[in-house]
């Protein structure tokens, strides 16, 4: 019976996989794939490893997808291990493939390449060595311990709060040797991982404590818990809290399952304070409720009954959703699951053999080459976050060159229509970019006065193999002063003594700018960029400045 529902499992994810059609990030995580690291701006490198090889295997989808369906059969071989069934009835097996078939997102991370589909095979992994440790502390367990969690953190950071919630709820691990030694292991696992970071200068740790914070706001605080029972299902979250208030931990093992539900419950509600918390980043708490729904369904009969007559049935809808997904519909195009293939060949058609330069978004640089086999970047600005390109910086290949800048420009770009698609760009016939050039400045004092007149002394370096034309003929440069304050900015343009006209390769300028201190009021960011008509990117470091009306 389990190994019949386990196969059925494989063959509806299988063909899920093959028809449904690629998401943004998928196609994100299919370009690491292709350029395999120690590490990736966004995350640690396993779900770039897993695109690989499934790339080894097939094209299209399934060139994306292979690895994830084929590692939620084994994460459930796991998660049935951790249950200890010796003896297992039909009823017992067809209980246990219920609850996860009802959470929202173990279903969807069956089909859907992404770095928590890799957290909770090895989240599950770790339970069962875990399990396994607390009955024996043996070298062998200690070993498979520390290879379970350099797994989980080659997948996703947010093992980091999955280990030490399970150490918080067995404090007691702390006097154990072999612990200590899995953690050694552990860490020497991770040397390749952190050193990639140490010559990045640390993005993924920028990115995530410091870039991804947006500030406070209610919406973000109230609209946590509503996400949470989207992704976990409402009838089966809501059985899962029954439980956690209704029973006690048995054992210290259930003692942990309750502390990571908990914890990632509330640390993630806690983030939302700083921004918005994506939904799914609580999914590694998925199967500790799974394993306590299953545990508590088995002794309480009205639980039980709810998991038969309300949590399974709930099913059915899941799976209507699933077969929407692979047509075109309304609610396929709504989730991103359909249009997209037509619209970048469309656009494939405007570029010709040109490689395409996008502003800002990096999904689209991302799905264009997965769709056309062809090759685009993305130009990331102030306005923007930056991505694992930045990190590539393709861009620099095709300085010179006859390059499509998809973007819109006043006076420039031109606008293309073909079937219900539109876009906006031009072919630029010289490219450069003034992304990775570097500005130093001198600010001498950190409050000002609307409408004085700053005097800064600078430095630009142009690290590029090509030098930089200032009074190029399609994409001049200029250097802007830059406030902002949250999600507002300002840009003002400054005047340079000795005037650029060209910045050679390799070659550092110093010189003094002036420009007019805007008549704000509060705290803003300062910096500087050199504005090329298509991006304005992040040129120097931003500091703190007080501006005060006179």
């Amino acid at each position: 019976m389990f190994l019949l529902l386990l196969v059925c499992w494989f063959f509806i994810n299988i063909v899920q996989a093959f028809y449904t059609e690629i998401i943004d990030d998928e196609s994100y995580y299919a370009s690491w794939g292709e350029y395999l690291a120690w590490g990736f701006y966004d995350h640690p490198p396993m779900v770039g490893v897993m695109t690989y090889l499934s790339s080894l295997l097939f094209e299209g989808n399934l060139g994306v997808r292979f690895f994830t369906v084929f590692i939620q059969i084994i994460t459930l071989c796991f998660m049935w291990k951790l249950l200890q069934e010796r003896v297992p009835s039909k009823d017992k097996v067809l209980l246990f493939f219920i609850l996860p078939a009802s959470m929202v997102m173990f279903s969807a991370y069956g089909f859907i390449a992404t770095a928590d589909a890799a957290l909770l095979f090895f989240s599950t992994l770790f339970l069962w060595v875990y399990q396994r440790f607390l009955n024996q502390e043996s070298w062998k367990n200690a070993v498979f311990l520390a290879l379970s969690m350099a797994g989980m953190l080659y997948s996703k950071y947010h093992a980091v709060l999955f280990i030490g919630l399970l150490i918080l709820s067995n404090y007691r691990l702390l006097t154990r040797s072999k612990f200590w030694v899995a953690g050694v292991i552990t860490a020497v696992l991770l040397i390749p991982h952190l050193l990639w970071h140490i010559q990045e200068e640390f993005p993924s740790f920028q990115y995530h404590l410091s870039a991804r914070s947006s500030g406070f706001k209610w919406k973000y605080v109230i609209e946590y818990l509503p996400n949470q029972l989207v992704v976990f299902n409402p009838l089966a979250f809501g059985a899962v809290f029954f439980i956690l208030f209704k029973y006690k931990p048995r054992d210290v093992f259930e003692r942990g399952l309750h502390f990571l539900i908990f914890g990632f419950i509330l640390f993630f509600w806690g983030t939302s304070l700083r921004g918005h918390v994506e939904p799914h980043w609580t999914v590694a708490s998925t199967v500790p409720m799974i394993i306590l729904l299953y545990r508590y369904s088995l002794q309480n009969q009205k639980l039980l009954r709810f998991v038969k007559c309300w949590i399974a049935p709930s099913i059915l809808l899941l799976f209507m959703l699933r077969i929407l997904l692979v047509t075109d519909n309304e609610v396929s195009r709504k989730l991103d699951f359909y249009g997209k293939q037509e619209r970048f060949e469309t656009l494939e058609t405007i570029a010709s053999e040109h490689p395409v330069v996008f502003i800002g978004s990096f999904q689209k640089p991302s799905l264009y080459r997965f769709f056309t086999k062809k090759e685009a970047t993305v130009l990331s600005g102030i306005n923007s976050r930056q991505t694992q390109y930045d990190i590539w910086q393709k861009e620099l290949a095709w300085q010179g060159q006859a390059v499509f800048v998809c973007c819109t420009i006043p006076n420039v770009t031109r606008n293309y229509w073909s079937k219900q698609y539109k876009f906006h760009g031009f072919v630029c016939e010289n490219f450069q970019s003034v992304n990775r050039l570097k500005i130093a400045f001198d600010l001498n004092q950190t409050s000002f006065f609307g409408g004085d007149t700053l005097l800064l002394d600078f430095e630009i370096f142009n690290p590029q193999l090509n030098d930089i034309d200032f009074d190029h003929p399609e994409l001049p440069v200029s250097i802007e002063a830059v406030y902002c304050n949250n999600s507002d900015l300002l840009f003002v343009k400054c005047d340079w003594n000795p005037k650029i006209e060209i910045l050679p390769s390799h070659s550092r300028v110093k010189g003094q700018l002036k420009t007019a201190i805007p008549n704000l009021q509060g705290e803003y960011k300062f910096g500087l960029t050199l504005n090329n008509k298509i991006c304005r990117p992040i040129n120097s470091p931003f500091v703190k400045v007080l501006l005060v009306h006179k």
